[in-house]
């Protein structure tokens, strides 16, 4: 890749950069990279099976497949929602959140070293510049 674009090569390379630490600490807890997302994803809300098929580009058999090997862990669980008795929605457990919490730390220990090269302001502007960016995904 040729740094044609200044803006477009720092975010690759920082995407290449962030997506090793993830796919490593991932791998540590016998997680792919997909189910470490869907854990983030699921976090602090719950989801439809179809939005979060959407979300992350799957079709729904493969995210069945997903949810039921995360179900065996005692990570997920599914169940209807209380709405619409017709809908499937999938959320973290209590064993998820913790696998969840550990990961988060274990991701934030990995990449600190890069985060604190930057003052408290650079921080904040880098965090709203990021907002800005991801408003379109």
């Amino acid at each position: 890749m040729t740094p044609d674009d200044p803006l477009l090569d720092a975010l690759v390379q920082n995407t290449f950069r962030v997506t090793a630490v993830l796919t490593r600490v991932g791998a540590e807890h016998d997680l792919s990279l997909t189910q470490l997302r869907v854990l983030g994803i699921l976090r602090d809300r719950r989801a439809r099976m179809s939005e979060l098929a959407a979300f992350l580009g799957l079709d729904k058999s493969t995210l069945s497949g997903l949810i039921d090997r995360a179900e065996k862990r005692g990570l997920l669980a599914r169940e209807k929602s209380p709405g619409d008795r017709r809908v499937i929605e999938v959320f973290t457990t209590t064993a998820g959140l913790e696998l969840a919490g550990t990961v988060y730390a274990e991701i934030r220990r990995e990449l600190s070293p890069s985060m604190d090269r930057l003052d408290p302001q650079q921080r904040d502007q880098l965090t709203a510049l990021m907002g800005v960016l991801l408003e379109h995904f």
